[in-house]
This record gives C-alpha cells, sequence and structure tokens, in this order.
C-alpha cells in the first residue's frame, strides 16, 4: 500500500501531464475582422445571423 503523500504526488503529476497534451484554440482578438483565406476584411453587418436550437427531448 502506497502512503498518502505518494498517491497525491502522482495525481498531481498526471494532471501537469493530462493539461501539457490537451489541444488549445486560440481566438481571434475583436479588432481582428480580417480573413486570411482570401485576404479581405469581413462585414458582419451585412450578413444575417442567428441561432439555430435543436431539441433532442421527446
Amino acid at each position: 500500500m502506497l502512503d498518502a503523500f505518494i498517491i497525491e504526488e502522482l495525481k498531481r503529476r498526471e494532471d501537469q501531464r493530462r493539461k501539457q497534451e490537451r489541444p488549445t484554440l486560440e481566438v481571434p482578438e475583436d479588432g481582428d475582422t480580417h480573413d486570411p483565406e482570401d485576404g479581405s476584411a469581413r462585414d458582419e453587418q451585412d450578413g444575417e445571423r442567428g441561432v439555430i436550437i435543436i431539441d433532442y427531448g421527446a
């Protein structure tokens, strides 16, 4: 049987390893509306925007 200290240390190291392996997502800043694909700036005022709600309840 391992001591509680050793078990906690193993858990802490495992958590650190998982955090390092987790992929990160970079969110663009608010002022960045440049589209890198075609080199033009997007105008969010022109297009329609909305929300789609999908209800899986029966």
